[in-house]
């Protein structure tokens, strides 16, 4: 029992304090005063006519920072003027507003002061055809009135989910994608966000992932130790994935 103890805190506790001492906000600057521009990691539309699929990942507010990431999908398809931009999101929802948003902001935003991360980037030939699968799949959404920031469904249990029905992407979520191990109507098995392998799933509290993608993942009261080998990676609640 003690081993089990020494293992949970240098595995989960002692990350998770250190991502708490990082910071990529102003410390001096509230969190509804952040920059929320143009990170420049989408291409202007009106120069770039090809097809464009985006997914993004930024710490999220407040507390929670320290924990976890916010993700989202940007699409433009061919000729389009303009990025269509998916989320979920809790503000407002209890009181009756959706919790699938779309087009709040650019598709590459900073997210309340962070940086957005760029985890996926498509573009050109059979790229439309993804773009349509992803509409779709945010239609089939099965939580679009519904939002838990733990274990979900959340932002990143969204996420995961157009993934999956579109493993095209290729998507491997970051272990502090908190809410990507839920997995929809209470499964308890479900195919990796990544589509290269399965996992199993205790209402996002507690699982297994192992996938080509993801590698072997344990997942603890939704959060994520593990390593990969493709690329090679450590993967630690709170601080990410290291190499």
């Amino acid at each position: 029992m003690k081993v089990l103890v020494v293992a949970f805190a240098l595995l989960f506790l002692l990350p998770i304090a250190f991502a708490a001492g990082q910071s990529d906000r102003p410390s001096d600057v509230p969190w509804y005063a952040a920059r929320r521009d143009a990170s420049g990691q989408a291409p202007d539309p009106k120069v770039t006519q090809e097809a464009v699929i985006q997914v993004y990942a930024a710490r999220a507010v407040g507390w929670r920072r320290a924990l976890a990431v916010h993700t989202w999908i940007a699409v433009k398809p061919s000729g389009a003027d303009r990025y269509t931009r998916y989320e979920v999101m809790g503000w407002g929802v209890d009181q009756g507003a959706p919790s699938v948003r779309v087009d709040r902001t650019g598709p590459d935003n900073f997210w309340f002061g962070a940086y957005p991360e760029r985890l996926v980037d498509l573009r050109g030939a059979g790229v439309d055809a993804l773009i349509a699968k992803i509409d779709a799949a945010v239609e089939r959404y099965p939580y679009p009135k519904s939002y838990l920031t733990w274990p979900g469904p959340n932002s990143n249990t969204f996420t995961a989910f157009v993934a999956r029905e579109v493993p095209e992407l290729g998507l491997a979520l970051p272990p502090t994608a908190i809410g990507k191990d839920y997995l929809a109507g209470g499964a308890l098995i479900g195919a990796a966000p990544s589509g290269t392998g399965v996992q199993f799933s205790l209402f996002g509290l507690a699982g297994v992932t192992l996938a080509k993608s993801e590698g072997v993942e344990i997942n603890l009261f939704g959060l994520t130790f593990g390593v990969s080998a493709f690329p090679p990676a450590l993967k630690l609640p709170g601080v990410g994935s290291l190499g």
